[in-house]
């Protein structure tokens, strides 16, 4: 989680709190977000941490300004948000997730032992090198073409989405008495099938941008 994920957390679960303080207002906001009932109690209850992207999720789909979530407000609610929330209407579509994310960690080279920085780089360099090698424009396409069958791949599973969500659904019914259980089930099932979608968006991105550089090289 970011430094400032982690100094907001308390405000976030504050403000999360009160918007959510009306009796059925957990199960709305869940739906509008597209979570399950149960994964969203345990946000709610702390039990569960979340993002930022998370926070200015509940924000887009609220219709509270941007910002709001990361400052006190005494228990004032905006009454576009209390409505939204009431009337289970959301002014926009949430294809975020909830886990924090952790920083990436930074990773700096440093020069090989007895060898001043640059030197590698300038042994390495000869006439023509920023030039593309000959074939480069067929590796390209094969790199599309296989970037397109993990496309296809995603997008005919063995098992459907919904039969898995029914499968598990059954399960959460009728064999896992345990609420914390259940939840973890039914969150890691969103997570599935927003990483699916997620997953597919940046296949489909990849293989436009793969075939639009072979375009641009054409003559």
């Amino acid at each position: 989680m970011e430094d400032s994920g982690a100094t907001l957390m308390p405000v976030w679960r504050a403000n999360l709190a009160m918007l959510t303080r009306e009796v059925g207002a957990v199960t709305r906001l869940a739906r509008m977000m597209t979570f399950s009932e149960s994964y969203m109690k345990l946000i709610v209850s702390g039990r569960r941490d979340f993002s930022a992207e998370f926070v200015r999720g509940v924000e887009a789909v609220t219709g509270l300004p941007e910002g709001w979530m990361d400052d006190s407000h005494e228990g004032e609610v905006p009454p576009q948000a209390r409505a939204a929330i009431a009337d289970e209407t959301p002014h926009a579509r949430f294809r975020g997730t909830a886990h924090p994310v952790r920083k990436a960690p930074v990773l700096r080279a440093e020069p090989i032992f007895g060898q001043r920085p640059g030197a590698r780089l300038e042994s390495n360099a000869t006439p023509g090198a920023a030039k593309r090698p000959a074939g480069t424009r067929k590796i390209r396409e094969l790199a599309a073409q296989d970037v397109r069958k993990l496309e296809r791949h995603l997008s005919m599973l063995p098992v459907e989405p919904g039969t898995l969500r029914a499968r598990i659904e059954d399960v959460i019914a009728q064999a896992e008495p345990d609420e914390r259980a259940r939840a973890d089930l039914e969150g890691r099932l969103e997570q599935i099938e927003k990483h699916r979608e997620l997953l597919l968006r940046h296949v489909s991105r990849l293989h436009a941008l793969l075939t639009r550089s072979g375009e641009e090289d054409e003559p």
